[in-house]
């Protein structure tokens, strides 16, 4: 295999991982906080409809593809951050089991966005193929042999937006106040609530955050790889983010290089066919290839990853 094949692999596993990486960024904020997040497949699905419906409208308006495709990425931001709020009312005012109530959030994403997608179009499963974000390379960078090819030819912006966040993320969670805070909260959440820190109010603003974070996913998908939504749009990558957070072991780093992994597993899907021996392979082996290694690593995970101390427990400020 040459250099420019492994570069094109390079590139194209980056661009499976761009989802994976914004919506395990978000995991990453609501768990630290102390809110276990399971609704990140709903989350994802929610920013995957609203982008492609956005985009859609906004393509009708005159607008051209880049500027409707930002339109839906802020659309599945305030869709994300407002359907978040329902797993935060949930599970930080009125102290609900917070899993269930991640789960009830990835249900009504699937239901709630098939109906609506047959109500806005007259029945069809699809919304309309939009125009989404376009490739661009990096001039003078895109020659270099090997990086040139993986990283700075045909890439899209997503893909170095979900870059940045992760220092953007490990920045905040490590070197700010804020952060500091945050964390506060999912490790001792009545120590920090002596010193007048808001239990509640921080937990609610990482919430909202991973809510919008995960839509950001989501679209990125729409907007990128599919040009439409269906109901298989996301396809479980939600939950292979939460593998990633935690194989990540809650930290931004981590989860970048575990969503590069599997992203790489999606990637190679298109490439397999290149090597002799992938010809007496089932097709099906290969495209449940990323949901076996999720599985995988969970298992391996258990017992190695130490999640926030007070990770989905309510917070009562009367038991201290």
């Amino acid at each position: 295999m040459d250099l420019l094949t492994i570069g094109q692999i390079i590139n194209t596993t980056l661009v499976f991982a761009t989802a994976l990486i914004f919506a395990s960024l978000g995991g990453i904020f609501s768990e630290k906080s102390g809110v276990t997040n399971l609704g990140l497949e709903g989350f994802m699905v929610f920013g995957a409809f609203a982008a492609g419906i956005g985009a859609h409208y906004a393509q009708e308006a005159g607008m051209d593809g880049t500027t409707s495709a930002w339109m839906g990425v802020l659309l599945a931001i305030v869709l994300g951050v407002l359907v978040s709020l329902i797993h935060a009312v949930a599970s930080i005012t009125f102290k609900a089991d917070q899993i269930i109530s991640g789960i009830v959030i990835n249900f009504l994403a699937a239901g709630s966005t098939l109906y609506l997608v047959k109500l806005l179009f007259e029945g069809s499963g699809d919304s309309p193929l939009v125009q989404g974000f376009s490739k661009f390379s990096v001039p003078l960078l895109q020659d270099i042999p090997l990086l040139g090819e993986a990283f700075f030819k045909n890439m899209y912006p997503t893909t170095y937006l979900a870059i940045l966040f992760v220092f953007l993320t490990y920045y905040i969670l490590f070197k700010t106040p804020f952060g500091l805070r945050l964390r506060s909260v999912g490790e001792h959440p009545s120590a920090a609530d002596t010193v007048g820190i808001k239990v509640r109010r921080y937990r609610y603003v990482a919430v909202m955050i991973s809510g919008a974070l995960a839509a950001i996913g989501g679209a990125a998908i729409t907007l990128t790889t599919t040009g439409t939504f269906s109901h298989n749009t996301v396809s479980g990558q939600g939950y292979i983010a939460i593998a990633a957070m935690i194989f990540g072991k809650w930290n931004p780093i981590g989860a970048f290089g575990a969503a590069v992994f599997f992203g790489f597993s999606q990637a190679i899907r298109n490439y397999v066919q290149l090597f002799e021996w992938s010809q007496s392979i089932p097709q099906e082996i290969i495209f449940m290839l990323p949901y076996l290694l999720t599985i995988i690593v969970l298992v391996a995970a258990v017992g190695r990853s130490s999640a926030p101390s007070a990770l989905g427990e309510p917070y009562d400020p009367g038991k201290r």
